[in-house]
């Protein structure tokens, strides 16, 4: 299929290993219009295939709860490399490696990159293939590359919508980061959990361009949630229902830590958290996010009250000052 490697044979190989006769597709917005064609190929293996419609967010969003209800046998979870290590149902991730090519898009990439010497290099999952020729190009252009490896994440230089710890990893070697890939929101999370400058190489387009304005803007966002959280006296503390989500320790701890302050504080366990939700609860003054944390950094303008991340919350108990907060990264737990 173009644009995208959807490893068809091995999706074939794998349900006549299982002899599946239940599958489910589940994959994020961007890819599933592609979803009829791979059902039908499915299909031809004798199994039963059952698209889900759902909105599905990265890997830690594995429809475990659906596919149990349905009976399936197999999850085929297109889009994102493996994060859920344990799944109660057989899950295979393929992960749509992109079929574009990104020299061109490197290229104009250089003259945003004067005045840097060594450039952190960086990409999702769906371009990993390709980040040796863009070292080439940055190498050639005279900047010394790095690709972090932390050893948190499926591979070197990967960044996922809430794993940045190969960008950090690196974040004091570089002047910059240079991310290979289409839209804002991974560049975005490279520059709000590294600090520094981030361009965006997009091989959809062929262009690049800085999101520091972007960057900033969130930030000033993000403080004036925090700072109108901390006239808060009651919170509602997020716990998420998804596999990869589920962090119950962290939101025990944040509501010990919100007594220990003075605060009264509820948890509320949720799949999906959106403003309608939020609006159920009128008496609440403010949320900590425990689950997704790009909830609370994408979305706060939708928000009528603040929901913060849990490095935001140490910094409304005074447990943690926003300069530290930045270093550490807000995504961190």
């Amino acid at each position: 299929m173009l644009g995208f490697d959807f490893e068809e044979e091995r999706i074939k190989q794998e349900i006549t290993k299982l002899d599946a006769k239940r599958v489910l597709l589940q994959m994020p917005e961007g890819l599933k219009p592609e979803a009829p064609k791979l059902a039908k190929i499915i299909e031809k293996c004798g199994a039963i295939a059952i698209i889900s419609a759902d909105p599905c967010y990265g890997a830690c969003d594995i429809g475990v709860g659906e596919a149990q209800g349905l009976d399936v046998d197999l999850i085929v979870h297109f889009g994102h490399a493996r994060m859920v290590k344990h799944e109660q149902v057989p899950t295979i991730y393929v992960e749509a490696r992109a079929n574009v090519a990104v020299d061109k898009a490197v290229e104009q990439s250089l003259p945003l990159l004067i005045g840097y010497t060594t450039v952190g290099l960086a990409t999702s999952v769906q371009h990993l293939q390709t980040l040796n020729q863009a070292r080439e190009i940055l190498t050639r252009a005279g900047k010394t590359v790095i690709v972090g490896d932390s050893g948190q994440i499926a591979y070197p230089g990967q960044v996922s919508g809430c794993n940045y710890s190969n960008a950090k990893s690196i974040a004091d070697e570089v002047e910059a980061f240079l991310f290979v890939g289409g839209g804002m929101f991974h560049a975005l999370g490279i520059a709000l959990n590294t600090s520094k400058p981030t361009i965006i190489a997009d091989p959809y387009d062929n262009r690049a361009y800085p999101i520091t304005a972007e960057a900033q803007k969130i930030l000033r966002q993000r403080f004036a949630s925090i700072q109108e959280a901390k006239n808060a006296k009651k919170f509602g503390i997020f716990v998420g229902l998804k596999p990869g989500q589920k962090h119950m320790d962290s939101a025990l701890h944040v509501k010990e830590l919100a007594e220990k302050h003075g605060k009264t504080a509820y948890l509320f366990a949720a799949r999906e958290i959106n403003p309608e939700t939020l609006l159920e609860f009128p008496s609440i003054d403010a949320y900590v996010n425990t689950a997704c944390p790009r909830v609370s950094l994408e979305a706060t303008g939708k928000f009528q009250k603040p929901v913060l991340t849990i490095n935001e919350f140490m910094v409304v108990c005074g447990e943690s000052s926003w300069e530290n907060m930045l270093k550490k990264g807000l995504f961190e737990k």
